[in-house]
């Protein structure tokens, strides 16, 4: 019995020396992580700085800058460690690190997923901050661009935040990559109007509107014989954002209808006629039989 209990002592008394051993090691560590912290945002700062010095895509600094905070961290981590637990070597963390690699990918492989399309989108460059882009059911403008998500701002100021893997795997319309846009307005005239005297009537008021660019010049095409008039299709080009091109596109209507009001060129609308008759007087919905005529 005896010794049972001066095994137990020896035990508890070696546990308590590991303890007060492991203490000064563990307090260390931690100082070491509240360093970590405040290089890890001094390192930022840094590269932010530097990055706005040298480097002109936005893209690309976020992506400078996030890899150097993310690096920081990962090195204070393992440092931390090693002075945590003494008896772990460099070797053991990378082996545990390639271990824990492959349990976490399992578990998050959405987020590395979101993190790798991250940095290709940032790398590749499809589209900028600023850029009017369309994503499946959304449009609006790009307000930024992390490693896991991006930001876009619809034109009702709705903030939607798409995983970047939708982004790297869907279709994206950039509609502000080209320095200038085109857009096609639809307008019919009377089948009595002369095609040529309408096509020179509308585009001589379209180049006059302002914020309709002069290259590539106007275009006006005859595309169709409608059911009540000759249809026709204003071709301009303006700036690409979406409210110059709203603007312009009012002026443009404003402007075509007052030259067709000055040139007497009507713009039809669609007509339908009814004819309305006795059906007691006409009966045409049943056909007359010889027994209907004797009764």
């Amino acid at each position: 019995m005896n010794a049972l209990v001066n095994e137990i002592q020896s035990s508890l008394i070696n546990l308590v020396g590991s303890a007060v051993q492991f203490v000064p090691a563990l307090v260390i560590a931690l100082i070491v992580l509240l360093a970590t912290r405040f290089v890890a945002h001094f390192v930022q700062q840094v590269l932010h700085s530097t990055a706005q010095r040298f480097i002109r895509n936005q893209s690309l600094q976020l992506l400078l800058i996030q890899t150097g905070y993310v690096a920081t961290w990962a090195g204070g981590v393992i440092v931390a460690c090693v002075i945590a637990f003494p008896d772990l070597g460099l070797g053991d963390i990378i082996g545990l690190l390639g271990l824990g690699s492959v349990a976490i990918g399992f578990a998050f492989q959405d987020i590395f997923k979101n993190f790798l399309a991250g940095i290709l989108l940032l790398l590749q460059e499809p589209f900028q901050i600023g850029d009017q882009i369309v994503v499946q059911d959304y449009e609006g403008t790009v307000e930024k661009i992390s490693i896991r998500s991006t930001q876009i701002l619809t034109y009702q100021r709705e903030r939607i935040v798409m995983p970047n893997s939708i982004l790297f795997t869907s279709p994206v319309l950039v509609k502000t990559a080209e320095s200038r846009r085109r857009t096609d307005l639809a307008i019919g005239v009377d089948y009595n109007t002369p095609l040529p005297m309408a096509v020179e009537t509308l585009s001589n008021a379209t180049k006059e509107v302002e914020g309709v660019l002069s290259e590539p010049e106007v275009e006006v095409d005859v595309v169709g014989f409608g059911d009540s008039s000759i249809d026709l299709m204003v071709r301009y080009w303006t700036f690409p954002e979406r409210k110059e091109v709203r603007r312009v596109t009012t002026r443009v209507t404003i402007a075509l209808k007052a030259a067709c009001d000055r040139a007497d060129i009507n713009i039809p609308y669609p007509i339908r006629t009814l004819y309305f008759f006795d059906q007691d007087r006409y009966d045409d919905h049943y056909p007359v039989t010889a027994n209907s005529n004797t009764n």
